[in-house]
């Protein structure tokens, strides 16, 4: 299965940018293809939608990229109870032919306990795009954050890393299940 990671923070080194890279190498060891756009590092344009987007490189590459994806991961900081700016921007560029009837897990960091109200919105826009979303969420706050920030040197054992990285294992191969078993009826229906 091809899985697309849109990471939807404007911020170098973000949490829930790691959060999305981790998610990758934990899909790459069940044998799938997992691949991240990073909106720092490839930022679109402003959406508007009276104009004409079409010629920017980064919307053609995510354009292609999300039509080719089977399944769909959305990480996001979580800024003021609420998904970044540049997420909902890529989101406004994207259409349901980008995610109907294909699966989509939301995940979040956020400076509080939990990032939950970014989580539902995130689940919200999915339902209004056809998307399907994942039967669980990823959700990273206080402490837990310290796993995947920039400093994190991958020795540093703190209380609850292990869990953390448990929970986020079960739950991608939950999501994994379900993208096997959406994919397999979407091949099966050709659509």
């Amino acid at each position: 299965m091809n899985i697309i990671i849109l990471a939807g923070s404007n911020r170098k080194n973000a949490t829930s940018t790691r959060l999305g890279e981790y998610a990758a190498e934990v899909i790459s060891g069940q044998g799938h293809e997992a691949s991240l756009f990073d909106l720092y590092q490839t930022p679109l344009p402003f959406y508007a939608p009276d104009e004409k987007q079409n010629e920017d490189q980064n919307l053609s590459d995510l354009n292609t990229r999300m039509l080719a994806a089977d399944a769909i991961i959305l990480s996001t900081p979580e800024y003021h109870g609420s998904i970044s700016g540049v997420l909902k921007n890529a989101l406004d560029h994207l259409s349901q032919a980008h995610f109907s009837g294909k699966p989509v897990l939301s995940i979040s960091s956020a400076g509080g306990a939990v990032g939950v109200s970014s989580l539902l919105q995130l689940q919200a826009i999915i339902r209004n795009l056809h998307g399907i979303n994942a039967q669980e969420w990823i959700s990273i706050g206080g402490a837990q954050r310290r796993r995947f920030e920039a400093t994190f040197d991958g020795y540093e054992e703190f209380e609850g890393s292990q869990d953390i990285e448990d929970r986020i294992k079960r739950v991608i191969g939950s999501f994994l299940h379900l993208a096997e078993t959406l994919t397999a009826v979407r091949k099966t229906s050709g659509s």
